[in-house]
């Protein structure tokens, strides 16, 4: 489990096909600190498993369902990418629950300057768009985000000065793809209502309970 608080941007070393499989090695520092192999590590918002460490570097494989349904198999050596380490028991959630499980590939399709913050608008497929609401959570490549607007096809985002400096969004141009998570507790809803009448749920018990 993540918090969508981006630690570092780490830096591809390299993409190599070994043996059947594909790995990826990211050069970094801070998300070094206290990780072992066999650590859960989200890059670009997408949990991967460590299974080498080396000064200054970490490599994790790539299972043919992520590089079809993420962006990772399209970077390159010197592109930048989100890190952060699972949140240990006990740690402070200071975003929201972000699993690393990829719901949809985005694309940057607008970004201007409102002050100092940037807003960015991301097209996305309907099987994300149905979960996205205004002034909700959705992770962009792995970064905890709030909703600003939501269109028919695209939803915006507005970025801090502080975020800017330190997720990768703002160094992508229009055009742009980006990883996209949704609230997964949207996805618990929707569940749970196709089994209303089952489960004697209903709009007022789940509005009691704080998820409508």
């Amino acid at each position: 489990m993540f918090s969508g608080i981006v630690e570092e941007i780490g830096t591809v070393r390299a993409l190599e096909a070994r043996g059947g499989g594909t790995e990826l090695t990211i050069a970094c520092r801070t998300v070094l600190e206290g990780t072992r192999v066999g650590d859960s590590m989200s890059v670009d918002g997408v949990c991967l498993t460590v299974t080498r460490l080396s000064e200054g570097t970490f490599v994790a494989g790539l299972q043919p369902v992520t590089l079809r349904l993420s962006t990772l198999g399209r970077l390159r050596p010197g592109d930048l990418v989100n890190l952060e380490r699972s949140v240990p028991a006990g740690g402070r959630l200071g975003g929201h629950y972000v699993q690393g499980h990829v719901d949809g590939v985005g694309r940057i399709v607008a970004l201007r300057g409102e002050g100092e913050a940037l807003v960015a608008r991301i097209a996305a497929p309907f099987e994300v768009m149905r979960y996205v609401v205004e002034r909700g959570f959705i992770a962009v490549d792995g970064a905890s985000l709030t909703v600003m607007a939501v269109h028919d096809d695209s939803f915006s985002v507005s970025l801090v000065y502080h975020t800017q400096q330190h997720i990768t969004l703002p160094r992508k141009g229009v055009g742009a793809l980006v990883n996209l998570e949704v609230d997964v507790i949207a996805k618990y809803v929707e569940r749970l209502l196709g089994q209303a009448p089952r489960a004697g749920l209903t709009m007022e018990l789940l509005r009691q309970a704080g998820y409508a």
